[in-house]
């Protein structure tokens, strides 16, 4: 029996899956602020989410995976006014660059995508009902919430109001704030500024606000999951709490809070404040977006991952031995009296396991690896029947569903091998049949010179073309 257990933030501990509503999941995962291309960092966040909305599919769960878009903020402007456009057609430029990006990396589970300047009219009503229960108050500048008001800010964090004390909102301080932690809900714009009319005066939305007002438009007051990454835990996440609970009087807003690991480069936060990132749409010049999705399945989702390019070109070669196995497996074609059942099935309940157990993707990779190296001995060996050659073949082709990052059209595609390169691997067996070490290797580099490459084996040679 599956048994998912996910760690929770909010509790501080890993707890059994169990959705409000039987079989149906709604998760919400905060989406990008669309001012500029996405890095490698986001690319870690929305990999992850894809591979588990993927994997409570394959557990037969109905999800709707909903993700709002930032498309109006101080970043935003200031990046429209130094290109001297508007902060429409910034926002639109880079959340079509963002899309494609994600297309690009196979993100296809996104239910859908939600604009902040959309859903006005729900931030607004979110704003009002805030003013009315005391949790918020009006000051030169905007609408700001009451941090001191709201009893349980902190617990997903774990910090105390006193700590938030220090935590500097993306939108600017204002010095008449009632406390230093307190975050706008409304912030009113200044001359030149996009803004829309409003009870309190002509503005736009504090960050924070887009979510919640977002969230319960699709969702109501509570939902199951709630990710994004660690590093909007506090204040962003802690203020989406405070909103939302705040209006509805109801605990917990979201059951699960899943947060990813960060993204390191050199042992430094991937970010486009320290210019230390590496576009994704950079990243697919090089590699495929099969080799990052294998890189995020390398490591636990929690885990920091410290990315460079010698993780790049391991996880290339570790692709490539997998599509070689995989293609070992199809050649077999013979029937043998040894029986593998025990060890294959063995192989696939820890597997599974390992993703029961908070979608641990390292462990299930270690798992796989060992699993493929036992298997290719036996493989030498003549040990593994069709059968059982096609059972671990859809096991596979099966768990990629999940994951993605094997091409089996590339896998299936049958290699046409030009008849002059056959004509030279005849040759060369010829003159190993006779010994003649010298030819036969002196073939051997003619043909990786051409651009194959020979392996030996017990059933014969095969010829693998190379870039």
């Amino acid at each position: 029996m599956i048994m998912l257990k996910l760690y929770n933030t909010l509790s501080r501990k890993k707890e059994i899956f169990r959705p409000r509503r039987d079989k149906k999941v709604n998760i919400f995962v905060c989406g990008p602020t669309v001012y500029d291309f996405s890095h490698l960092g986001h690319a870690r966040t929305y990999i992850v989410y894809d591979m588990l909305v993927r994997y409570l599919k394959f557990l037969g769960y109905k999800v709707f995976y909903l993700q709002n878009i930032t498309d109006i903020d101080d970043k935003i402007i200031k990046r429209a006014k130094e290109k001297k456009k508007s902060w429409r057609e910034i926002a639109r430029f880079f959340e079509k660059e963002y899309l494609k990006d994600m297309k690009a990396l196979k993100i296809e589970s996104v239910t859908k995508y939600a604009r902040a300047t959309e859903h006005i009219k729900e931030i607004q009503s979110q704003v009002k009902r805030l003013l009315k229960k005391g949790y918020a108050y009006q000051i030169e500048d905007g609408i700001y919430y009451d941090i001191k008001k709201f009893k349980d800010y902190g617990k997903l964090s774990g910090r105390t109001k006193e700590g938030a004390e220090d935590a500097i909102s993306r939108i600017d301080q204002s010095k008449n704030k009632r406390n230093k932690g307190d975050f706008c809900l409304w912030k009113l714009s200044k001359p030149g500024e996009p803004k829309w009319a409003s009870p309190w005066g002509a503005g736009r939305p504090g960050w924070h606000i887009e979510d919640t007002a977002i969230a319960e438009k699709c969702f109501g007051f509570q939902y199951d999951i709630h990710g994004g990454a660690r590093e909007l835990m506090f204040p962003h996440h802690e203020a989406e709490i405070a909103q939302m609970e705040a209006i509805s009087g109801k605990k917990p807003m979201v059951k699960y809070w899943v947060h990813t690991g960060i993204l390191k480069i050199k042992g430094k936060k991937m970010a486009k404040s320290l210019g230390n990132f590496i576009t994704i749409r950079d990243f697919l010049k090089k590699y495929s977006p099969e080799v990052l999705r294998f890189i995020v399945f390398s490591s636990h989702y929690r885990s920091p991952l410290d990315y460079s390019e010698k993780i790049a070109r391991e996880s290339k070669a570790n692709l490539e031995k997998l599509e070689e196995f995989l293609k070992r497996l199809k050649s077999i074609k013979k029937k043998t009296k040894k029986s593998n059942k025990k060890i294959i099935k063995n192989f696939e309940e820890k597997f599974l396991k390992a993703l029961e157990d908070d979608f641990n993707t390292a462990k299930a990779k270690g798992l796989l690896f060992d699993f493929v190296a036992k298997t290719n001995k036996m493989i030498d060996k003549n040990q593994i029947s069709k059968d059982e050659a096609k059972e671990i073949y859809n096991f596979f082709k099966k768990q990629n569903e999940i994951f993605l990052f094997l091409d089996f059209k590339k896998i299936e595609k049958k290699e046409r091998i030009p008849k002059e390169i056959k004509k030279l691997v005849e040759l060369r067996e010829k003159y190993r049949a006779q010994k003649n070490w010298q030819k036969a290797d002196q073939l051997r580099q003619k043909l990786l010179t051409l651009g194959y490459q020979i392996e030996d084996t017990k059933q014969g040679p095969k010829i693998k073309r190379f870039d």
